[in-house]
């Protein structure tokens, strides 16, 4: 849990700092290796962003209780968890918030199998939040909506004819969909107006888009020190993210040259594309796109009810979405 940032977040921080314990008691695992790297996993420095975004939603409403709240806000972290345990199999990832991944430790196939547990633990968190079978529904709509986003970004990995159309569909269910379940689930459970409730899939939408768009942006020049991943990691495995994606058509011969080699790319030839994505300024375009996304999404709270919860998620977006790391 990232105190600098929830110590600004004094109605919700108390929640966050519960909830930390809370997950380490709910995942019980019988295979000890694989249940101590797990634990590693959720100790090692996650942000609890959309927890974080579920608690301040919540705050809209008071129709629950702190248990059920409780168990809403895990069932979104622990789905997170779950997705990343499984997408360091895909990009075959040997750390992930400094910590050796499961799968370079244990092997995919264990890998797999302890994303796949993350998973049961995620529905019986769900069960234990809500007995409503419409936001028990929801879960398993927005459940299948990321999954057919991380299928469908394999179907673009290495393609040099990507839209953008497609790589916003692809991110909008990879990543922007878990924020969107937060802000809706939060506000659901809690009995929040239903005036906020018509916002938040949007809300969550846009500011998971712009969040995703600012990794792609650190992944060609973040600091490695800061982001705790080394630079340019998605083309390594063929992900043509943001920055190279807007590059592309200013050099498409340049560009074939290098990447038609895919996983034959030596470091000198990604150092290349790196240079040539400076060269048509694809960071400086991509951070446009990701400012229009955080622009939507603080007018879109802008338009929730005035007060401190309206100011805190106005506040926590302007933060997350201008981060270095």
């Amino acid at each position: 849990m990232d105190r600098q940032l929830w110590r600004q977040f004094p109605q919700v921080e108390p929640q966050l700092t519960a909830l930390q314990d809370y997950l380490l008691r709910t995942v019980q695992l019988d295979n000890q290796p694989i249940h101590h790297k797990i634990l590693a996993l959720l100790k090692s420095g996650g942000k609890l962003l959309r927890p974080g975004y579920f608690y301040l939603f919540s705050t809209f409403g008071n129709a629950t209780t702190p248990a059920q709240l409780q168990a809403g806000a895990a069932a979104i972290e622990i789905l997170h968890v779950g997705t990343l345990i499984h997408d360091d199999v895909i990009d075959d990832s040997p750390t992930r918030r400094g910590v050796r991944t499961i799968q370079m430790t244990y092997g995919q196939r264990n890998a797999i199998y302890a994303g796949d547990f993350m998973f049961t633990v995620y529905f019986d968190q769900v069960l234990q939040s809500t007995t409503d079978r419409s936001l028990i529904q929801n879960h398993i709509d927005a459940m299948r909506r990321i999954l057919q986003g991380e299928l469908h970004q394999m179907d673009l990995n290495y393609r040099e004819d990507i839209t953008l159309d497609a790589y916003l569909n692809e991110i909008a269910g990879k990543t922007a969909e878990l924020f969107a379940l937060s802000c809706y689930q939060g506000a659901q459970l809690a009995g929040a107006p239903q005036s906020v409730i018509d916002h938040t899939r949007e809300i969550g939408i846009a500011i998971g888009c712009a969040y995703q768009m600012l990794d792609d942006i650190l992944d060609y020049a973040g600091d490695p020190k800061k982001t705790q991943k080394p630079v340019l990691e998605d083309l390594r495995s063929g992900v043509y993210s943001l920055p190279l994606l807007l590059s592309l058509s200013h050099a498409p011969r340049d560009f074939h040259k290098l990447l038609k080699k895919k996983q034959a790319m030596t470091l000198e030839d990604i150092k290349h594309v790196q240079a040539l994505v400076a060269q048509y300024d694809g960071v400086g375009a991509a951070k446009q796109l990701a400012r229009d996304y955080t622009d939507r999404a603080l007018t879109l709270i802008q338009q929730l009810p005035a007060g401190s919860a309206q100011q805190s998620l106005e506040q926590l977006t302007r933060l997350l979405l201008r981060r270095d790391h």
